[in-house]
């Protein structure tokens, strides 16, 4: 089972409106389909999502990693050398999430040639995922509406809400809002992307400690390291570690640190293999971990749906997997459906999915 090709194509789709956030806006989804073909006919897929103001990656420069740098070092090893090529990739420093959509389209070629989906061979444990969706940046009752509208539609009853905004008037009044529109019987947690400093943030728990809020992600920056530290230590929910952990070094050094107490896994940033490092070393020492989207398009999605599945931990909580709803298409000929909340593992090897040539046609950009 020989790689004999990898191809690196760039597509872009528009969001059918924006999305906003601390960090940044996306308006169209520039991303990057990576297939790898083989010897004997086998072709494994996986999407690699560039978030320029988080990793500093582009979809220029993910078509430029893989083709003149990993591409060359992996063509001509067999699919099955996992460790030999992850070990090659990772020579080269950063472009995290072109390594991981390579490495996932490894697994789903190996996979198919088994005739086994990656949920099995990553471990098994359940055949679906809840589903937690993302409310961005708007007016709270345009917030509120959007999350009715989930949940009566998709059967969605856990929302990420992204803050990190102006934290005691506009973030807060969101949050309220969406708590008094939704009831208590929906769970709510926060996202600021960064967005605020650490006294801002333990002021903005403070005033909603009320609210029932189950997790707070990313509120200040990594990089604000004694703040960081007092916020977490005066934290009473879970502190999720997102943009801060791509790698297992970086989720030793949040954790031990006291920099996090939760961990946010995105198999677009650590593919199968690293996100399995990750999950192991969240096992081992007790902490919790939530499935993050990278704003994935439906063939991360999928990729998320497959490595969440696999392990009990990972499944535990709802999954970021919802944010392809804000596309207005996508690439593959049978669409992810999210039904009664959740989204099922596919029973095909591989990872379950297949491209629509005429949709890729369309989009790619590669002429």
């Amino acid at each position: 089972m020989k790689i004999t090709r990898i191809e690196a194509i760039p597509f872009a789709i528009p969001y059918r409106k924006p999305l906003r956030f601390a960090s940044g806006e996306v308006h169209v989804a520039e991303h990057v389909l990576v297939r790898v073909h083989t010897d004997d006919g086998l072709v494994g897929v996986a999407e690699a999502p560039p978030r320029p103001f988080t990793y500093g990656e582009t979809q220029e420069s993910i078509v430029a990693a893989i083709d003149k740098l990993f591409a060359p070092e992996v063509v001509g090893m067999s699919a099955l050398e996992r460790e030999a090529i992850h070990a090659r990739l990772h020579r080269t420093v950063g472009n995290p999430t072109a390594k991981a959509a390579l490495d996932m389209a490894l697994w789903d070629v190996i996979g198919k040639s088994l005739g086994l989906p990656v949920t099995e061979l990553l471990g098994g444990y359940t055949d679906r995922m809840r589903v937690s969706h993302m409310v961005g940046f708007a007016a709270p009752e345009q917030m509120v509406a959007e999350a009715e509208r989930i949940r009566a539609e998709y059967g969605i009853t856990t929302f990420k809400v992204k803050v990190g905004r102006k934290p005691y008037t506009v973030d807060v009044e969101a949050c309220r809002a969406l708590r008094a529109g939704l009831g208590d019987d929906v769970e709510l947690y926060v996202d600021g992307n960064r967005g605020w400093t650490a006294s801002e943030s333990a002021r903005a728990l403070r005033e909603m400690s009320d609210l029932g809020l189950t997790l707070a992600e990313e509120l200040c920056p990594a990089d604000d390291v004694l703040g960081r530290r007092w916020l977490v230590q005066h934290s009473e929910i879970p502190f999720v570690a997102d943009e801060s952990v791509t790698c297992p070094g970086e989720v030793t050094r949040e954790l031990l640190a006291g920099a996090a107490t939760a961990i946010s896994i995105k198999t677009a940033r650590t593919g199968f293999t690293t996100s399995q490092r990750v999950l192991f070393q969240c096992e081992g020492l007790g902490v919790e971990v939530v499935m993050g989207n990278q704003i994935d398009g439906q063939i991360g999605t999928m990729c998320s749906v497959a490595f969440g599945a696999a392990y009990q931990l990972t499944s535990q909580r709802p999954g970021e997997l919802s944010n392809f709803l804000d596309m207005s298409d996508d690439l593959l000929a049978e669409p992810v459906r999210i039904s009664d909340g959740t989204v099922q593992v596919r029973a095909q090897p591989g990872i379950g999915i297949d491209i629509d040539p005429g949709k890729l046609a369309h989009y790619r950009q590669d002429g």
